[in-house]
């Protein structure tokens, strides 16, 4: 990879750099005052909020938190992209308490389900969250809260001690809350900055993915406050190629973290995005055909990187250090060791477990309330992810999710590589692939497609698209045609729903 005196948080002769003593809002808020830490695009003039600005605004929440919150006690938080979603996490760790991230398109149940795993009993919101709790939580109205008062020290924390509760996604099973020290922020700054092609001044960062994910407040929002770069705030309604075009250039945007499912729709719509330095993209692999494509939207090459909720960025891929490699999501990043195991937790070099080895900075600390899943996501001194991978020299392959292989007449067949394929047919929208049960095969592969407005192709055409390009036996058998996938809100496609489907066509 890169000297590691070009990484932030790792010491020259390798290994973290963290202290002893450690509270991630100090972290976030250490620079001049007049230093700009989040542009805010809210008004129709973009608004410069400074590091000093933030500090009394995290004070304020500070100070009225101090009223009713003990440290350890969690806090929710129920705000879009803005300014005071970031001083709400910063107050909540500033005091030594738990913040919760929520999001604000989540229906009364999936808000239930957390708030009360949680046990947080406090949100900090506005005035549209405050309706969406109901009786669910007290809400805490930031816009409501002076910020005239003394300082608030930090809390006396550690690496270790709990500061933030994020939920996964549930895309493999019923969300679970991920509990993660203050030592996580410095875990994703060494992937953060190289997967931007290492950041720098003149810099300045914008997702459309919500705060309220890993992606959004570790991936982007935290990263940049913490190493200097500014944040653009930009509360979407919906996202659409030309609002993504206009955000850029209102904010002075330069490096982008985009979803996959983002960087599809940009690419459906053909829609350029000229004057970035860099973009970022994690979630779900790319895929050659998104590659070339973002080489000629964007100017660039996309930078794949990898991780989850429970230890995130810890392989990244740097066009500005080493080839891009199309099919594999980049090398492991300096800080975290990586591997790829068999059955028996011992590296191997055929295809296996994607792992993580115990002591990487951005691991979770546990699964609140669930020591059974604690201690099933671990082999050994491995956190096994549930994704499989192979390497391919010092480059790691995706191939899929455990539970998405296809095992198809002998054959492991990984679904990504059949997307990919499927959408460089010039018809295709997106697509979700998964095993179907069949008694000759064990299963088939099934390709559930969404294609774009006014195109047409027939199923032995994508079936043919798919045999001219990857092995014969790994073609779709089936294809059925979407108006739309099922997608988690953070935009991943839910396999375990089309597995459902697939599953029900059988009994039928």
């Amino acid at each position: 990879m890169v000297p590691a005196e070009r990484i932030p948080c790792l010491r020259p002769e390798g290994g973290w750099d963290v202290p002893a003593r450690l509270n991630m809002a100090r972290q976030c808020l250490d620079h001049r005052a007049d230093q700009v830490a989040v542009i805010d695009l809210a008004a129709a003039e973009a608004t410069s909020v400074t590091y000093g600005q933030l500090s009394r605004m995290t004070d304020g929440l500070a100070r009225a938190l101090l009223r009713r919150v003990q440290p350890g006690d969690r806090v929710g938080v129920l705000l879009s992209q803005s300014p005071w979603c970031a001083a709400a996490h910063l107050a909540i760790w500033k005091i030594g308490a738990i913040s919760v991230p929520l999001f604000k398109l989540f229906q009364q149940g999936a808000l239930a389900s957390r708030i009360g795993d949680a046990g947080a009993q406090l949100v900090l919101t506005d005035a549209e969250g405050a309706a969406q709790l109901g009786d669910l939580a007290e809400p805490l109205l930031v816009d409501q809260i002076g910020e005239a008062g003394d300082p608030v020290p930090f809390a006396d924390t550690g690496p270790e001690d709990p500061a933030v509760l994020i939920y996964t996604s549930g895309t493999t099973g019923s969300p679970k809350g991920a509990l993660h020290g203050h030592r996580v922020l410095t875990g994703h700054l060494p992937g953060v900055s190289i997967s931007h092609n290492h950041l720098r001044d003149g810099d300045c960062l914008w997702t459309p993915a919500d705060w309220a994910w890993i992606g959004g407040l570790f991936d982007v929002l935290m990263p940049g406050l913490a190493l200097g770069v500014p944040v653009v705030a930009a509360r979407l309604d919906k996202f659409t190629p030309e609002t993504c075009a206009e955000v850029v250039a209102r904010g002075g945007v330069r490096n982008v973290f985009f979803p996959p499912t983002a960087l599809r729709m940009l690419k459906a719509a053909d829609q350029a995005i000229p004057g970035l330095r860099s973009v970022a993209s994690g979630g779900e692999p790319l895929g050659a055909e998104i590659l070339a494509w973002g080489r000629q939207a964007f100017g660039l090459t996309i930078n794949e990187f990898y991780g989850q909720t429970e230890c995130n960025m810890v392989v990244s891929s740097c066009a500005e250090d080493f080839p891009v490699r199309p099919g594999c999501i980049g090398k492991p990043v300096p800080g975290h060791e990586v591997a790829v195991i068999d059955e028996q937790g011992q590296p191997t070099d055929e295809e296996g477990d994607v792992a993580i080895r115990r002591g990487s900075a951005s691991m979770l600390l546990e699964y609140w309330n669930r020591s059974e899943a604690t201690a099933d996501k671990f082999r050994g001194d491995w956190l096994i992810t549930g994704d499989r991978g192979v390497w391919e020299g010092d480059y790691l392959r995706f191939v899929g999710r455990e539970d998405d292989v296809i095992t198809s007449a002998g054959y492991r067949i990984g679904p990504a590589e059949i997307e990919d394929c499927l959408l460089t047919h010039p018809a295709v929208a997106t697509v979700g692939v998964v095993g179907k049960p069949d008694p000759m095969r064990t299963e088939i592969v099934k390709a559930y497609v969404v294609l774009k407005p006014r195109a047409e192709v027939s199923e032995a055409e994508l079936q043919g698209w798919v045999k001219d390009r990857l092995a014969q036996y790994s073609y779709p058998r089936e294809v059925a045609f979407l108006e739309e996938l099922p997608m988690t809100v953070t935009g991943k496609v839910i396999r375990k729903e089309l597995k459902r489907w697939a599953a029900g066509e059988v009994s039928q």
